[in-house]
């Protein structure tokens, strides 16, 4: 059996297809905006900027090679979308 799919589109402004449920989305948590986040060039983990020791080294790469790698990239969220999640159902629901 294929699965059904909706748009739900009012009041967003950009179209989210779900599978279809019958969850009208009342119950929904403010999810919190996304810290500077950086990206290893190495072993590509991603880590919050302020999760990085004083030494500013990737802790997987020196946990799995004992190598003190500080080459990361940074990665930007700068939509200013707000995001909600549903607590009855945990869909994603993101407005513009």
């Amino acid at each position: 059996m294929k699965p059904v799919f909706s748009a739900i589109s009012a009041p967003l402004r950009e179209v989210i297809f779900l599978p279809m449920t019958h969850c009208s989305h009342a119950n929904l948590e403010l999810l919190p905006e996304r810290k500077e986040t950086l990206r290893c060039r190495h072993c590509h983990l991603t880590i919050a900027a302020d999760e990085i020791g004083e030494d500013g080294y990737c802790p997987e790469c020196f946990d799995a090679t004992k190598a003190r790698r500080a080459d990361f990239e940074k990665i930007t969220h700068d939509s200013g979308k707000v995001r909600y999640r549903c607590e009855d159902c945990g869909a994603l629901i993101e407005s513009a």
